[in-house]
């Protein structure tokens, strides 16, 4: 993640944590208050986890990933013997 996108996140996850201590203030100590700053916690973990980690390089660097299929038509004796799928060999001899 960029700087930008984890200094939004850090101000969500802030806010998301005033919310919940709204929530905390209106219902005590219940158990979904409690799950939900259980939640937020994790998601501050989460976060700190990305901030440290080294990004990883992105797919479309990777050229040796990619394989060139040509537009070209096949070679016909390429598909010698072989049966349309579905079709049940309606090319082959009938005996």
């Amino acid at each position: 993640m960029s700087t930008t996108e984890i200094t939004e996140l850090r101000r969500t996850i802030g806010q998301l944590r005033q919310c919940v201590g709204a929530l905390r203030a209106r219902y005590g100590d219940a158990s979904a208050v409690r799950r939900l700053a259980n939640d937020v916690e994790r998601l501050d973990i989460d976060a700190a986890e990305l901030d440290a980690a080294v990004p990883p390089v992105p797919a479309q660097a990777k050229a040796a990933d990619r394989v060139v299929v040509p537009d070209t038509p096949y070679d016909p004796a390429l598909w010698h013997g072989a049966d349309d799928e579905g079709v049940g060999g309606y090319k082959r001899d009938q005996r």
